[in-house]
């Protein structure tokens, strides 16, 4: 009762640590798990609001671009009507036009590639285009913008131009701006994973916090992008003159982990739970082995001394002249009092097994046992023709097959039949005892092998559970109920391991 109530409390404390373990854990992993989404959601929003800065930006840019084209159509047609001007007409506007212009680099020159005029260029670029052929090389090398120009008729001159010293300068900012903002991106303190892609969503021009070597992988990355996608929208984002690009990410590694750590702490609780358990079975167990070996060692003691006083007494009684038949009996019990004591001398130390006939061990205990039961107890055998040989200590086994003979004829009230059966299976022999008594009710059936356990008014409720620790401990066995109708027959079960065959 008292183990019972021990183990209850183990199991109760263990759910209740359980239990407050995994709420208080979740509330902590809840918080953080809150606190990592409010990193990532601030990250995005930054990543968007930033985004919106660089499309603004880029909107600006393509604003002066558009601007710069327009002086520089401005510049060629005031150079066209400067030469088709007449001697009366005013050109002092377009006059004032190019020479205002103070950003736009531009040189005027024929088809030939002479030139006769610049604006905006330093003296060492003009020195390495002084001739029409180191002219061509740079037009063909750099990113000049060229406007025709109709002097008269069919003769014609042409305006070069590139973007402004300022434009450049803005652009120069525009892609540190862009390779700052990726950068950011990529190489976000949140820990999120992200891919950052063209328009088409296929090719990727950068990522953070993912592993270098799935990078080669396009299935890998193709999964990883449509994976991010499904939990989150992508950002949209500029990514230089009138191009866009994508943000795909996904949650951090720390998020990802903290969803999965209370199932990795259930396990852990369990296991720990497990093993405390079984370590308190197992205390309790060996607490018990050692009861039932003391007993049974103080049992043997006990019997020790007066058996030597019996067997002393039987040598006077046959030089007394008594009925030899009555020393020849009291001689058979005092053997099997000695055979008692070595079975109680036996428990609790490794049993010596050896080689038996089942068979013969058996019938010589029936033969014993039945000059001392009621003859109206028939006794019945069912055994094979052929040996069985197994490996069983033989006082141990003996007392197994007595104590349930016992029992059988207990049940029977001194009448009915008891069957010994032995049936031989591929890998066991199973030896049936079975009785025609009243049979065991089905909760019985559940308690019986239990220690205490007894349906007598002087028994002690030890001798089915020492039989089932003797076939199970010592034979590597098992002893147990096969089935039971009330009144008709009653059937246990000893199975045992077959004798290797040596080869």
């Amino acid at each position: 009762m008292n183990t019972s109530y021990a183990k209850w409390t183990l199991f109760i404390a263990a759910i209740v640590v359980f239990v407050l373990t995994i709420w208080y854990s979740d509330i902590l992993i809840e918080k953080i798990a809150q606190d990592e989404r409010n990193k990532v959601s601030i990250w995005a929003n930054a990543i968007q609001r930033k985004a919106t800065l660089v499309k603004y930006t880029n909107d600006f840019f393509e604003k002066v671009r558009a601007e710069e084209q327009y002086k520089a159509e401005m510049m060629a047609k005031a150079f066209q009507r400067i030469n088709t001007a007449t001697g009366h007409e005013d050109i002092s506007f377009y006059t004032e036009l190019i020479s205002n212009n103070q950003s736009i680099p531009y040189i005027l020159a024929d088809k030939d590639g002479n030139i006769t005029a610049t604006k905006n260029l330093d003296e060492a670029y003009l020195k390495t285009i002084n001739t029409p052929e180191k002219f061509f090389n740079a037009l063909n090398k750099e990113n000049y913008n060229v406007i025709p120009i109709n002097y008269y008729k069919n003769f014609y001159v042409y305006l070069y131009y590139k973007e402004s010293h300022i434009y450049t300068q803005l652009r120069d900012v525009l892609n540190d701006l862009l390779e700052s903002f990726i950068s950011e991106i990529v190489e976000n303190s949140s820990s999120v994973p992200v891919i950052v892609t063209d328009s088409t969503q296929k090719n990727i021009l950068a990522y953070g916090n993912i592993n270098p070597y799935y990078i080669k992988d396009s299935n890998f990355m193709q999964a990883s992008i449509a994976s991010m996608q499904s939990e989150n929208p992508p950002i949209k984002i500029s990514i230089g003159l009138n191009n866009e690009g994508y943000v795909f990410y996904q949650e951090s590694y720390i998020l990802k982990n903290l969803r999965i750590f209370p199932i990795i702490q259930i396990i852990l609780v369990l296991i720990f739970t497990t093993i405390a358990y079984l370590l308190f079975n197992f205390a309790w167990r060996s607490e018990k082995n050692q009861i039932w070996v003391g007993m049974s060692k103080e049992t043997a003691h006990q019997l020790g001394t007066p058996l030597s006083s019996l067997m002393a007494w039987t040598e006077i009684l046959r030089s007394e002249n008594i009925n030899p038949n009555i020393v020849v009996e009291i001689e058979k019990d005092i053997a099997r009092l000695e055979t008692i004591t070595q079975r109680f001398s036996k428990i609790g130390s490794t049993p010596n097994l050896r080689a038996e006939n089942i068979q013969e061990v058996i019938l010589n205990f029936i033969t014993y046992f039945k000059t001392r039961t009621s003859s109206k107890i028939a006794f019945h055998i069912d055994f094979p023709e052929k040996p069985i040989i197994i490996e069983i200590n033989k006082y141990l086994f003996e007392w197994v097959i007595e104590n349930l003979c016992k029992n059988a004829v207990d049940a029977m009230n001194g009448k009915g039949t008891i069957t010994i059966s032995i049936l031989e299976t591929k890998k066991h022999i199973e030896i049936d005892v079975k009785d025609t008594g009243k049979g065991i009710d089905s909760k019985a059936q559940k308690k019986i092998f239990k220690p205490g356990y007894t349906t007598k008014n002087r028994g002690w409720g030890l001798g089915l559970t020492l039989a089932q620790r003797i076939i199970k401990n010592y034979h590597n066995g098992s002893l147990e109920i096969k089935s039971s109708i009330p009144f008709k027959e009653t059937v246990l079960r000893i199975k045992l391991k077959k004798l290797k065959k040596k080869k």
